[in-house]
């Protein structure tokens, strides 16, 4: 499994600096390399709008 960031994200970047991984990235709003996340799980905890989602 994987994370995705949904339509929600209004790009605060707290996610960013949690991944231990470094598999997110900014575009329009910020996204999760699907191939290379490890489903930790530490991003989803810090998005104050919740717009990260288990796949």
């Amino acid at each position: 499994m994987a994370r995705r960031i949904t339509e929600d994200c209004i790009a605060c970047a707290a996610c960013v600096a949690e991944c231990p991984v470094d598999c997110i990235s900014e575009g329009d709003i910020f996204v999760i390399d699907e191939d290379e996340c490890i489903d930790c799980g530490a991003c989803e905890v810090v998005c104050p709008v919740e717009a990260i989602i288990e796949v």
